[in-house]
């Protein structure tokens, strides 16, 4: 399976950090871009463009779904479409 998915973090945040452990347990990191996001939010432009203007870690973009700013929404959304079926 392959996707464009892309997940927005930052080290040390352990909202990404509860993503990025669903991610491994789920054993899809292969199909996930990492893009690690500047500390400043003002700096986060390419995060603001994409979400119309939220730019909270973690947030996951899987084509035209865009989770931004809610670890949990993004774990149930990676459940949902990754877990057991």
């Amino acid at each position: 399976m392959t996707t464009n998915m892309k997940l927005y973090h930052l080290p040390g945040c352990p909202y990404c950090a509860k993503a990025i452990a669903k991610i491994d347990e789920l054993g899809i990191r292969p199909l996930i871009e990492f893009i690690e996001v500047p500390r400043a939010h003002e700096a986060r432009i390419e995060l603001s463009e994409i979400t119309g203007g939220v730019v909270g870690v973690p947030t996951l973009v899987d084509g035209s779904t865009i989770i931004a700013d809610d670890d949990d929404k993004i774990i149930a959304y990676l459940d949902k479409k990754f877990g057991e079926k």
